[in-house]
């Protein structure tokens, strides 16, 4: 009935991948490159009231496209990984408001500068520093591999102060607000833009801001050529026709509500909801998507180890027990890194970024389940096996009709438990550039710097998702018993 009902859509697959296939071939004499970026770095990079990635950045790269006539695919995540995407192959470019220095020009070709950028230090407006003297003894926030993080970490044994590393611009804003850390250097445009939407924060050495230098395009050391040479040369032609000059003002000049929104649309909680209303139910779609997918593989995966775990020969329990132990032993980010950015640097292939969200999910989730599933099984009486083959099943045929479905029926609620969790980890997956719910609310954050309001609008429906839920795994275990 199932594999009946299934037909018609592998079969619109079908369709949609020859036409795709067919849209390929049609297009293939315009080059298409995939282009990585950090999407929460406004003015530089942000998204829009309208969802859109817009920013001096995003400004640029759509003229040089238009002007060489070629396409692009946008890849936006944490800062970090984007540029591993270059580095690994996984992307052909980076433009992220990222500063040209010699450590990068050893593993990216890199194009001129296409802004220059000076370093602001910066504390609450009512703080009690007011020079760099007074940070002895302090703790600065930092973003991690930002020139500005360069530029505070070289200053710290002249200043004696300590660092604290930050993998996104709120956060690290939010704990300078928060008195947690004394001060933080920021890149003075994006400074600018964050007080001017409502950050209280200020700018110490505005007259005198520290040489951070400039921000340029990155291709992978050896690779692109022609790419890197279409941005220079329309770099060229858009500072002698203004129009480079129009997106510099467009971006720091104009009033931030022209890209935020009213004030009644960002100030309050309903406001926020109502406005970004489209957001949330794609990034709630998007974590529903990757958190049915990887329930239903990774019990699935989870369900095969649990067999081999009970298995009469010592290598399919060794094998068992030792895929389990690995991916249970490993954190859900670091596995996530490791197959979107590690594996095809090894493969020499691309991963798309939701397979790579699967994969990870199955291989955690699926050895946690594994692990629970072998217990179950174990735990169901080892007179019902003798029984089986007392009357004549083979170890396989007592397996498979006697103990695995007593052995599920124990593990019930460690699969209903695993589901929650599953539905949680989906989260994480934000750093690699996944659109779910946490990525969602990050984005919108990086434009209108109102954490608190995002993030307990994001609390809140996880809180609903998981109740629902639970409410359903009350049910289902009624059903059971």
């Amino acid at each position: 009935m199932v594999i009946k009902r299934l037909k018609p859509i592998w079969a619109a697959l079908a369709v949609l991948f020859a036409l795709l296939a067919f849209g390929t071939k049609a297009d293939a004499a315009k080059p298409n490159y995939v282009i990585s970026t950090d999407a929460t770095y406004a003015p530089f990079d942000f998204q829009d009231k309208n969802n859109q990635y817009v920013g001096i950045d995003m400004d640029i790269l759509k003229e040089v496209a238009k002007r060489n006539n070629f396409d692009y695919t946008l890849k936006p995540m944490s800062f970090n990984a984007a540029a591993q995407m270059v580095a690994n192959g996984q992307a052909d470019g980076i433009i992220a408001g990222m500063m040209i220095n010699d450590s990068r020009k050893e593993v990216y070709d890199v194009s001129n500068p296409y802004y220059q950028s000076g370093v602001a230090w910066i504390t609450k407006p009512n703080s009690s520093i007011k020079s760099l003297d007074d940070l002895k003894g302090k703790t600065v926030a930092l973003k991690t591999g930002t020139a500005a993080a360069a530029y505070g970490a070289s200053l710290k044994d002249q200043y004696g102060f300590k660092i604290k590393y930050f993998n996104d611009t709120d956060t690290m804003y939010n704990d300078v607000v928060n008195g947690n850390t004394a001060a933080t250097f920021e890149d003075y445009p994006v400074i600018q833009y964050a007080i001017k939407n409502g950050v209280k924060l200020q700018v110490r050495n505005a007259d005198n801001l520290g040489r951070a230098g400039g921000v340029g395009f990155f291709v992978k050391k050896g690779q692109n050529a022609q790419l890197l040479e279409q941005f220079n040369t329309t770099l060229d032609e858009m500072k002698k026709d203004g129009s480079y000059d129009k997106i510099i003002n467009k971006y720091l000049n104009s009033s931030q509500k022209t890209f935020v929104g009213n004030a009644s649309d960002n100030k309050t909680t309903f406001g926020i909801l109502k406005s970004n209303s489209k957001a949330f139910m794609s990034g709630l779609w998007q974590t529903t998507e990757l958190t049915v997918a990887g329930i239903v593989l990774a019990s699935l995966f989870g369900l095969i180890l649990g067999v081999m775990g009970i298995s009469q020969s010592k290598l399919i329990r060794g094998i068992s027990t030792t895929i389990i132990y690995i991916f249970r032993g490993l954190p859900l980010m670091v596995l996530a890194f490791f197959i979107y950015i590690g594996l095809p640097g090894v493969l020499g292939m691309k991963i798309p970024a939701f397979t790579a969200g699967i994969l990870t999910l199955i291989l955690n989730e699926g050895a946690y389940t594994g692990a629970f599933v072998r217990g179950g099984f174990e735990a169901v009486d080892p007179g019902q096996m003798e029984a089986a083959r007392s009357l004549g099943l083979t170890h396989r045929q007592a397996t498979w009709k006697v103990i695995v479905p007593q052995g599920l029926k124990i593990t019930v609620p460690s699969f209903v438990n695993q589901f929650i969790i599953t539905l949680k980890d989906t989260s994480i997956l934000s750093a690699i550039g996944i659109l779910e719910l946490t990525q969602t609310g990050t984005l919108i954050v990086a434009r209108n710097s109102q954490g608190f309001r995002v993030w307990a609008i994001i609390a809140v429906i996880y809180l609903i998702v998981i109740t629902l839920l639970s409410w359903f795994s009350n049910w289902l275990k009624k059903k059971i018993s």
